[in-house]
């Protein structure tokens, strides 16, 4: 497979659908409330750091399980970060059904699109990743990336 291509969408105005809300889709849901207000989360439960977004109105929650066939044809993408394999592959399915880009957390092979490591500072958004493959390097440039932004004071 081929390296991804860097693509850079206004997600502003755009419906975004998280289901699970354990550690990785925290860190991706706290992530992307950077870009849209218009993200729904749907989990059974959800870690302190996604009840409190839900509470400052960052995010919509629905604390309950994921029911196939209720995704949104106007979602623009998911990301089925569940500890569940069947409900991952369940969202997948569903998405590819309906035309929906979605990234699932558990398998690469599932995935439109890689959640990049992120860099913002006002304007400026820089995105890492290294292809799926190895999550420690992607973490490591971002942070370098991060530290060496700060440093220019950009």
């Amino acid at each position: 497979m081929g390296a991804y291509f860097p693509l850079f969408v206004d997600l502003t105005k755009r419906e975004i659908l998280v289901v699970g809300a354990g550690q990785i889709a925290s860190r991706r849901i706290k992530t992307l409330c950077v870009f849209s207000k218009k993200i729904t989360v749907i989990a059974p439960e959800a870690s302190y750091a996604v009840q409190q977004l839900a509470r400052q109105g960052d995010i919509r929650l629905l604390a309950r399980p994921y029911i196939e066939g209720e995704i949104p044809p106007s979602t623009y993408l998911v990301l089925a970060a569940t500890d569940c394999e069947n409900v991952n592959k369940a969202v997948c399915e569903e998405c590819r059904i309906k035309g929906i880009l979605v990234n699932v957390c558990s398998d690469k092979e599932l995935c439109d699109f890689y959640f990049p490591g992120i860099v913002k500072q006002e304007d400026l958004v820089i995105g890492v990743t290294a292809g799926g493959r190895d999550h420690r390097l992607a973490r490591q440039m971002t942070e370098s990336i991060r530290r060496l932004a700060a440093e220019e004071d950009l």
